[in-house]
């Protein structure tokens, strides 16, 4: 068994949480699984989103849904489902609280510390 997928209890027990597709509201998308698949993935990894394999998809859409999913509280329901499962709610506390790096954050450019007078940092 691939340590980075899911077991079929744990897909259960979150599957009815997640958002439903798009003008499919008795659907749920078809690659949620593989989605989760990818956030655990970087997450066990600690690999930054580009270096996500193509096997899971187009990493900047992965991270898209990902950061959709923590704004209307899926990560969260998700998380409280799975608390009692120490492979995956660990994993999921972490991956919801993960920094963005500095470039994506919107941190002042060097250029723009200047400008300001803040002293460029030694």
């Amino acid at each position: 068994m691939d340590r980075f997928l899911l077991r079929d209890d744990q897909w259960e027990r979150i599957v009815n949480l997640l958002p439903r597709r798009r003008g499919y509201p008795e659907k749920r998308a078809e690659d949620h699984r593989l989605f989760i698949e990818a956030v655990l993935w970087v997450a066990r990894t600690g690999a930054p989103w580009r270096d996500l394999p193509s096997t899971y998809g187009r990493w900047n859409n992965v991270y898209k849904r990902f950061s959709r999913w923590i704004k209307n509280g899926t990560w969260e329901r998700v998380r409280q489902a799975v608390s009692d499962d120490a492979d995956l709610e660990a994993l999921l506390i972490a991956s919801t609280i993960v920094r963005v790096h500095q470039h994506a954050a919107g941190v002042q450019k060097k250029t723009d510390l200047m400008l300001s007078g803040v002293p460029e940092a030694v």
